[in-house]
């Protein structure tokens, strides 16, 4: 089985909206986040859905799943302060569920507001699962990275050809990842970036699938024109049969 938890629970402050968070903005009528669901409820590979989302919005969510008919969504669970704590929420809700075996469980960790994610790259992180018990979606490093010192100097210029950008999703065992985020509870760890961290924090070995370098995060109001231009592309290359 394979469920895709996906993450709603970010505030958007960078998006600098003074109403919906983010995740709720519209693009050609349907919430960001809708664009996102859709792409795993189309997919035949992925059986259920499970939405963290801020508590206040969920009864917002709860109608719009309805609206869009999305039949795989199972649970809304309300998120926590971190998004560390949101995904955790998340897992244990899938713990809870008492109908299906854990052990045959593969999870995908995505964003609610990387609405550019495409089936091809679902298919690749549940593979790469089934043989190698993880997928980061990753995306080639574009530009140079450098690294920098407490004074702001450059310390270091690292090889561009080697470096990668993570993103998401980002899938494992279910088991494996119930686990570490228990231990993490446990020992007050806190502050991992997001489940790529955590898992490498406690000795997981993590297997990259490389994604479409167009699954940006839709985090600042750049993000949101350039997630409009390239659906306004998709749609004109249909119109003229490119």
């Amino acid at each position: 089985m394979n469920i895709a938890l996906i993450f709603a629970g970010g505030t958007g402050k960078r998006m600098h909206t003074k109403g919906k968070p983010k995740q709720f903005l519209e693009l050609n009528g349907k919430p960001i986040l809708i664009h996102t669901v859709e792409i795993f409820e189309t997919h035949d590979q992925i059986d259920w859905i499970y939405i963290v989302c801020i508590s206040e919005w969920i009864e917002y969510l709860s109608e719009l799943i309805k609206r869009y008919q999305l039949k795989k969504v199972k649970l809304i669970i309300p998120g926590g302060t971190t998004g560390q704590e949101s995904i955790r929420k998340g897992i244990y809700a899938i713990k809870d569920n008492e109908n299906i075996d854990l052990k045959e469980i593969t999870v995908l960790i995505h964003d609610g507001v990387r609405p550019l994610i495409d089936h091809e790259t679902i298919t690749k992180n549940i593979e790469s699962v089934e043989k190698y018990g993880s997928a980061i979606t990753v995306a080639p490093a574009n530009e140079t990275i450098i690294e920098t010192n407490e004074l702001n100097y450059i310390e270091n210029v690292l090889d561009r050809d080697i470096c990668r950008v993570a993103r998401a999703p980002q899938s494992f065992k279910f088991n494996d990842i119930y686990e570490v985020h228990k231990k993490a509870l446990q020992e007050g760890k806190d502050t991992m970036i997001d489940s790529a961290m955590l898992m490498k924090y406690y000795g997981f070995n993590l297997h990259c699938i490389n994604g479409p370098i167009e699954n940006i995060k839709i985090t600042t109001p750049s993000d949101f024109y350039i997630f409009r231009a390239i659906l306004e592309s998709r749609e004109n290359s249909q119109i003229w049969g490119l």
